[in-house]
């Protein structure tokens, strides 16, 4: 994708500036190192909203309900522990931010997330003073995929919602930003590459390590 006239980035928060699933998925990776096993390569999709002890079931095959209780308990345990590390941004995301601010991009996040979730997890990345603009669920009336939080963004940065690239994570999202007459780039935390395309993104990448900009 060229820049084609791209002036601004808009980006979501969760799964696209910080991992939320990152200790989530090291705590099942370590729940099966514990037991010998390797984790079928779709684990992370299949226990995504699922309670442990259901998600222990449909990841091992043929476990007793005792064994698949304990399984989820270790998993949990792992998942205390991790979580002490703090919030996890997506790989690249803080150098990539960066290189915006330094090339004068404007930049803001428009997120379903409520504006103190926001605070905290940006000041927690050390991302807070990146943005110019951030639009929370606090700050509209209608959730994606309406674009409401999409427009209000772009009329933030005082930029025409056209001229606007957007990275997203979720299927609504993506309908929300593509909505509000926006680009799209894909990050695949938690849907596939061809998920967002179909909803309407350009393309899809894992993190931002090799994302540069113009994108």
């Amino acid at each position: 994708m060229t820049g084609g006239g791209a002036r601004a980035v808009v980006f979501d928060m969760d799964g696209v500036l910080v991992d939320s699933g990152a200790h989530h998925r090291d705590a099942w990776r370590a729940t099966f190192r514990d037991v010998g096993l390797t984790p079928p390569p779709d684990f992370w999709r299949i226990t995504i909203g699922r309670p442990a002890d259901e998600a222990v079931a449909l990841l091992v095959d043929g476990l007793e309900r005792d064994e698949a209780r304990r399984l989820a308990e270790v998993k949990r345990r792992h998942y205390t522990r991790l979580a002490r590390r703090g919030t996890v941004p997506v790989a690249g995301v803080p150098a990539f931010v960066d290189a915006l601010a330094r090339g004068q991009v404007p930049r803001a996040v428009a997120t379903s997330a409520t504006r103190r979730d926001v605070e905290r997890v940006l000041v927690e990345l050390g991302l807070r003073w990146r943005f110019d603009v951030v639009v929370t669920a606090d700050d509209v009336r209608w959730g994606k995929p309406h674009p409401e939080v999409y427009l209000k963004a772009a009329a933030g940065l005082a930029v025409d919602p056209g001229a606007c690239v957007v990275f997203e994570d979720a299927v609504v999202g993506v309908q929300a930003a593509r909505a509000a007459g926006m680009r799209v780039i894909g990050v695949t935390t938690a849907h596939t590459g061809d998920e967002l395309i179909r909803a309407g993104a350009e393309r899809a990448v894992p993190d931002f390590q090799d994302v540069p900009w113009p994108v």
